[in-house]
């Protein structure tokens, strides 16, 4: 007894349709592993669900970026152009000033200060002591 052909149409039935994406994206994973293995292949794969989850494969010993590259260079399309790059290197620096700022924000709070040299103690106690001062003045003026 075989399989019979189905009509490629959209799958109504949000069960059946979520079942169906999730056989059909474990095969193709699965296809991306063997040609990977048997013919030696650099393979990426890269699925975006209806829901926004992203499923990913990528040959061992590669990287997507390799693979981007290489496809840049057979094909002539660039795909992650200057503009994207530049965002990319913006968002890095953010997260770093971020990362450091909550630093920061721990250290002033009085956590995670035993590593701290004797300066940058120095250094928090006075921002402390200005911005208690601040907050003092605020209140008087409020209070007259």
């Amino acid at each position: 007894m075989g399989r019979g052909k189905i009509e490629i149409k959209r799958i109504e039935n949000s069960s059946n349709r979520q079942v169906t994406y999730s056989k059909r994206r474990n095969g193709i994973m699965k296809k991306a592993k063997e040609i990977t293995v048997l013919c030696d292949a650099q393979v990426s794969l890269v699925i975006f669900a209806s829901s926004g989850k992203m499923h990913e494969y990528c040959s061992p010993s590669t990287t997507l970026v390799d693979i981007l590259d290489k496809y840049h260079k057979q094909s002539g399309e660039r795909l992650w152009d200057a503009k994207h790059e530049n965002l990319s290197i913006e968002l890095d620096r953010i997260k770093k000033e971020n990362d450091s700022m909550q630093i920061e924000l721990r250290h002033l709070k009085g956590e995670d200060i035993t590593s701290l040299h004797h300066k940058e103690l120095m250094a928090i106690e006075e921002a402390l002591e200005n911005g208690l001062g601040s907050v003092r003045e605020k209140q008087a003026s409020l209070m007259t």
